[in-house]
């Protein structure tokens, strides 16, 4: 086995819980590797973290965030950093219910951050990127074999949902790009210096104050629990044994239920359990269990050496000897505690505390603003007249859907903010008040999706980060939101095969990754499943009877030089935009194949609108492999299962059909 060493070393995060107990292991056993730390001192952070490095030679402190391409790429060239450790993250769950979108920022745009800047210099041999056990999902109670490296990822909240999607960004620029990447997944860890919104301090500290300890729920769900300085061999252990390419889970097979840590600490502090514990509301959702299969780790030759009653006696000595470290964090002991993660430190929600109050003021140290809570009156219900906000006014969707809302004489506004500027969205809110929003907002590309292939962090920031900050906002404000994605994710395979009339449902998971633009919408689709306000509908190559737009496939194709001839589920916008605004007076969520039922081939198309249209048309026919040639990435082909939207609409036409009614009547040339 190839042993790894590195020279110069970024770590991200380190001035985190678990990152830095492996700088300070690093700085303490290897003199001669160079150490970087990146770290934006965010709430969980904190320099005390890293003394035991500070006065070494080796050891270099930047504060900055991971989101900063040109600080990123500035400190790999200039301190020739040759490995990464990616450690930074928000990683508290009870948060990502209450503020989801700083997760997507920080997990899946910082992580992006960091591989392009390894893309662009080239100089990088390992990239570690640091994920968590929760990205599997919850695991059968019953279960005797744990989750292995090549288990199914299902997160359940999204806090796992954007470690996945980091993941997938890290997966496929080792594929597309040869980046020398490397992922862990790992189970709960705790030990010092570790911020008390986790279980183990939070529980430590409210002993020590004499206080009760809340549990989520009735306390049997089960977690497996490593002491911080097994961890940090383990992460010394892949550092220079990892392979790349490989996924290693850093795991124990010794479980205990919550409750059982609960009455573990009361026991060391003399406390009776049944007194001092108390059971309160559980999250919105709670995995039961995360069992791994931690045998590859240890064919590396590594193992865990801190029994359980040794690490949680010595995490109890090392707060009861520094109960200040961390300061007032009397928010992050509440039994469910929000914290508004912004620059400058640690500022909590206080609404545990003062549920009466209407509104959280802002001071000049928050950059996060906080809304007037609006306050409902006593009388009874009244039914409120329909007001649509729409984002994407420019846009074909976004326009139609205006022109249509006119028509029908409901009442909508064009959003002015932003889709990442959370700011501008919740000003677009306050002002318009609207009952539903939707989103026909996004990078498709210009004049073809082969854009978004030299245009990645441009895509990114629409169509992943501004659809979650737009969903995360109609949350807070119980909005629907109808999202206008794509069916552009899926193609035809052994399961769904071209002709066979099988189509993937709702349900499944997207198997198509050769875009760009069909990555991001993967992953956004994915992380909206965590949202139950968000109704998305997948739409494919759009067709209008506007056959001067060059957005309207038919348009396209019969511009085109030459054409496959491929069947394909496809979407006829003036049959299916009026079916949009019936779903969202219907309060329906979800995801749904927003297509006609059946397909069509490009060579059909043609056919109609040769016989319709122009009579003299004709076209050339190639295959994929001669279309590959002349495009940038490759295109998604696959037929959608229209099932489901058929059921709730069953006027829906077939595809034939509508394109006859809707495009080619209208249009027909005598």
């Amino acid at each position: 086995m190839a042993t790894y060493t590195p020279k110069n070393i970024l770590i991200t995060g380190a001035a985190g819980f678990i990152a830095s107990h492996v700088c300070n292991r690093l700085i303490r056993n290897y003199p001669d590797y160079k150490i970087v730390v990146l770290d934006k001192l965010d709430y969980c952070s904190n320099l005390k973290n890293l003394l035991p490095s500070k006065s070494s030679p080796n050891f270099k402190f930047v504060k900055g965030d991971i989101g900063s391409a040109d600080l990123v790429n500035f400190l790999l060239i200039t301190e020739s950093i040759d490995t990464i450790m990616h450690f930074a993250a928000q990683t508290h769950v009870d948060n990502s219910f209450g503020n989801s979108f700083e997760f997507t920022k920080n997990n899946i745009y910082g992580t992006h951050v960091l591989l392009e800047a390894c893309k662009v210099t080239g100089q990088i041999r390992r990239f570690i990127h640091v994920s968590t056990d929760e990205v599997y999902g919850e695991t059968d109670e019953d279960a005797v074999v744990g989750n292995h490296e090549a288990s199914q990822l299902l997160p359940t909240n999204p806090y796992s949902a954007t470690k996945a999607g980091a993941e997938m960004l890290v997966m496929a620029y080792g594929r597309s790009y040869g980046l020398p990447v490397i992922t862990t997944r790992g189970n709960n860890v705790y030990g010092p210096n570790q911020f008390p919104e986790k279980l183990i301090p939070k529980f430590i500290l409210l002993a020590m104050q004499g206080k009760d300890l809340p549990i989520h729920g009735d306390g049997s769900n089960v977690r497996s629990y490593l002491y911080c300085e097994d961890v940090a061999e383990a992460f010394e252990v892949i550092l220079h044994k990892g392979e790349v390419g490989h996924v290693y889970n850093v795991g124990t097979k010794k479980e205990r239920r919550v409750i059982d840590v609960a009455k573990d600490i009361c026991n060391l502090f003399s406390k009776d359990p049944d007194k001092s514990i108390k059971f309160v509301e559980n999250r919105p959702f709670n995995d039961q269990r995360y069992f791994l299969d931690d045998q590859k780790l240890k064919i590396l030759g590594w193992s865990e050496h801190t029994a359980w009653e040794e690490g949680l006696r010595k995490t109890i000595e090392w707060y009861t000897q520094n109960p200040d470290w961390w300061g007032d964090v009397t928010g992050a002991l509440l039994p469910h505690p929000r914290m508004l993660m912004m620059p400058g430190g640690r500022h909590f929600d206080g609404s545990e505390e003062n549920k009466d109050a209407s509104y959280v003021s802002n001071n000049s140290n928050q950059t996060r603003m906080v809304i007037p809570v609006t306050k409902v009156g006593t009388g009874s219900p009244r039914k409120p007249s329909l007001k649509f906000l729409i984002y994407g006014k420019t846009g074909w969707i976004g326009g139609l859907l205006g022109k249509l809302c006119e028509k029908q004489g409901i009442s909508f506004e064009y959003g002015k903010g932003r889709l990442e500027d959370r700011s501008s969205l919740l000003s677009d809110i306050q002002n318009i008040r609207p009952t539903h929003v939707f989103n026909a907002a996004g990078v498709t590309g210009r004049p073809n999706v082969d854009w978004c292939e030299s245009h990645k962090t441009e895509t990114i920031r629409t169509n992943v980060a501004g659809t979650l900050t737009l969903a995360d906002v109609c949350r807070e404000h119980n909005l629907l939101m109808v999202n206008f994605a794509t069916g552009c994710i899926f193609e035809y395979d052994a399961g769904h095969p071209e002709g066979s009339g099988i189509g993937f449902t709702e349900e499944d998971k997207p198997n198509f990754i050769g875009s760009f633009y069909s990555k991001t919408k993967a992953m956004v689709e994915e992380l909206l499943r965590e949202y139950d306000n968000v109704c998305t509908l997948r739409v494919r190559m759009p067709i209008s009877s506007d056959l001067s737009n060059p957005r309207n496939f038919i348009t396209k194709i019969s511009r085109y030089n030459k054409v496959v001839n491929i069947p394909n589920s496809m979407t006829i916008l003036e049959e299916l935009i009026p079916i949009s605004i019936e779903m969202a007076k219907r309060n329906l969520r979800g995801i749904w194949n927003f297509t006609n039922p059946g397909v069509v081939s490009h060579n059909e198309i043609l056919d109609m609108y040769k016989n319709y249209i122009d009579p003299n048309f004709t076209w050339v026919n190639f295959n994929l492999e001669e279309q590959a040639k002349v495009i940038v990435a490759p295109r998604s082909n696959n037929e959608l299962d229209a099932s489901k939207l058929k059921n709730e609409f069953p006027e829906l036409l077939p595809i034939k059909e509508s394109l006859i009614k809707y495009v080619f009547e209208p249009n027909k040339r005598t």
